[in-house]
């Protein structure tokens, strides 16, 4: 195919086609008349050889090449605005832009609270929007980076991405500070008896390999998609969770748990923030990556490291 005789143009009333399924519709979406958004439907079906949208009664329904295009459209325009948008200088105490970065509430609670105070500071134009981690994370990366600005996520869950590190942290266990049957020191005998509460998503699976490598099967009794949850899950509770050593100790004064070392040695968590490359030479982009990494390294040592 030769993109050269391609008319990008196209991109935007594919998508607004196919999200709308109507052709006035579309055409009020992106600013054309009727006619023209029909003459751009035309195109569309010729270039595909499909008719896309086809008339079912007195609506119209995506076909199976529209729902095929309807995700990979959305994906193809988040890249085409985010590489016509890239800027050569950033000056942040004047430039007026949004960035949207995703992660978990961990790393919002951690991390980007801070982070979003030196933004607010140095660049008070600057707008942060934190998005929850989706549970198809790993499975498609490329399309979840390519329509933000980056996500937080620890190594060894994805790859194949540029990525700054920000910051390190390290797994612990906590129990309810008044727990019947946990003494002093945990036990790997105490891992496999006791009920877990335990993060639904992925994205903690080194951890949650390396118990499996060690013979351990958590009997996971409550599963929630916050981390900052586990210890209101925990306390009061035989339950016991693995969660991470900064967000222990953030929520230590309103959590009535017990931070407890694990009988074995943890792999590390080491905190990075992913891009898309479409992103790398950007400069607004540079600047939002050297922040954060500067915030990271203020963060210092893990807590008991």
């Amino acid at each position: 195919m030769n993109l050269a005789r391609l008319d990008l143009n196209l991109v935007v009333a594919l998508r607004a086609l196919l999200e709308e399924r109507n052709v006035t519709r579309a055409g009020q979406r992106v600013g054309l008349s009727q006619p023209a958004m029909s003459a751009a439907l035309g195109r569309l079906r010729r270039h595909f050889d499909d008719e896309l949208l086809a008339r079912v009664g007195g609506h119209y329904e995506l076909t199976a090449l529209g729902q095929v295009l309807l995700d990979r459209t959305s994906t193809a325009y988040d890249v085409l605005e985010r590489l016509f948008s890239s800027q050569a200088s950033f000056d942040p105490a004047k430039e007026s832009r949004e960035f949207s970065l995703v992660a978990s509430d961990y790393a919002v609670a951690v991390f980007g609270a801070e982070f979003a105070r030196v933004v607010h500071e140095e660049a008070p134009g600057v707008r942060l929007r934190f998005t929850q981690t989706p549970i198809t994370v790993v499975d498609d990366t490329a399309s979840l980076l390519s329509a933000t600005d980056g996500v937080l996520m620890p190594h060894g869950v994805i790859s194949e991405f540029p990525a700054t590190d920000l910051y390190d942290d390290r797994w612990v266990f906590i129990v309810s500070d008044d727990h019947p049957s946990v003494e002093e020191h945990l036990t790997r005998q105490d891992l496999a008896r006791l009920p877990w509460v335990a993060y639904r998503r992925t994205y903690d699976a080194p951890a949650v390999r390396q118990l499996g490598m060690l013979g351990i099967e958590p009997r996971v009794e409550v599963s929630v998609d916050s981390f900052q949850l586990l210890p209101l899950l925990v306390a009061g509770t035989r339950r016991i969770a693995l969660v991470q050593a900064r967000l222990a100790e953030l929520l230590a004064p309103f959590t009535a748990v017990r931070v407890m070392e694990p009988p074995y040695e943890a792999v590390p968590l080491r905190q990075a923030l992913w891009w898309h490359p479409v992103h790398t030479h950007d400069a607004a982009h540079i600047w939002l990556r050297e922040t954060a990494a500067r915030v990271g390294r203020r963060m210092g040592d893990a807590p008991g490291a």
